[in-house]
């Protein structure tokens, strides 16, 4: 980072040596076991904010909850690759319309390497902006108020001109966009927009094993400036794919964001937990 910069947490208000943290819940909507974790790990753990798919199965329970929850801070997490070839998460648009983003049978590609290089390939920018405006309707359109967009996914969108369509459509809804790839990073604070000062985090590359320690390790030694974690907790539940690997990311997410041992780290190491609010209110001015 150009040290003649400003970091982003001093733009936010907070001291040239804060640590501030955003732990946002990614995936909700995926699953009424993701909903529920998530739901927990905010209300009863360290987690400040959670993103909302709107393609996939509870989506409708998800905008149930925030409805009930208008405290809770949240994103849209835009949308355009599926877990696996199991999943059928429909896209917002009419299909014709957006037949770029979809494979031969008509679905979003998966989210293995070889099916986002695929979409990454072949997605027209139009097709690209009618869904994602049509995700992010359809949690304006609930009456819902977001703070931020987000990718599922797809890093920075996987692409830079669908990152700067985001932030475009960003700007037109007053919102934030989590962008945490350095060519993004470095682009946003040329505009004077805060965002994430240090390596972000994505739950799923840490190791399952010792992943509760390894997170303990990780807030002791948190840099000063703004970080942000993209953790996935789920609470296991009865269904076939529980025992997958995905779903113990998953359970140890949820059961480290809500144990007693978060919070004391966080007291002891005098951590500033936020959510994407304040970064709403920088980027809309």
């Amino acid at each position: 980072m150009n040290e003649q910069m400003s970091m982003s947490s001093e733009l936010l208000g907070y001291p040239p040596h804060a640590r501030v943290l955003i732990v946002n819940c990614d995936d909700f909507g995926m699953h009424e076991g993701v909903n529920a974790a998530v739901i927990d790990a905010i209300e009863h753990g360290i987690a400040s904010s959670c993103s909302l798919m709107a393609v996939c199965p509870a989506t409708s329970q998800a905008l149930r909850l925030l409805r009930d929850r208008p405290a809770t801070a949240f994103g849209v997490h835009l949308t355009l690759v599926r877990d696996s070839p199991a999943d059928r998460w429909c896209p917002r648009s009419p299909r014709h319309a957006v037949p770029s983003l979809l494979d031969d049978a008509g679905e979003f590609f998966t989210a293995s390497p070889a099916g986002r290089a695929e979409l990454l390939a072949r997605a027209r920018l139009p097709e690209v902006e009618r869904e994602f405006r049509a995700q992010i309707d359809t949690v304006v359109d609930a009456g819902l108020s977001p703070t931020h967009l987000d990718f599922h996914c797809l890093a920075d969108g996987g692409r830079p001109d669908i990152l700067e369509l985001t932030m475009e459509l960003a700007d037109q809804y007053g919102l934030a966009t989590r962008v945490w790839l350095e060519p993004g990073r470095r682009d946003a604070r040329r505009r004077g927009l805060p965002v994430v000062d240090n390596d972000f985090l994505d739950s799923f590359a840490l190791d399952v094993d010792g992943k509760h320690a390894r997170y303990a390790e990780l807030l002791r030694t948190l840099p000063v400036g703004l970080t942000e974690w993209a953790v996935h907790p789920g609470i296991w539940n009865e269904r076939p794919e529980a025992a997958a690997d995905h779903w113990r990311v998953r359970r140890g997410d949820h059961e480290f964001l809500t144990s007693p041992r978060a919070r004391e780290i966080l007291d002891q190491e005098d951590i500033r937990v936020i959510d994407y609010r304040p970064l709403r209110r920088a980027w809309a001015r």
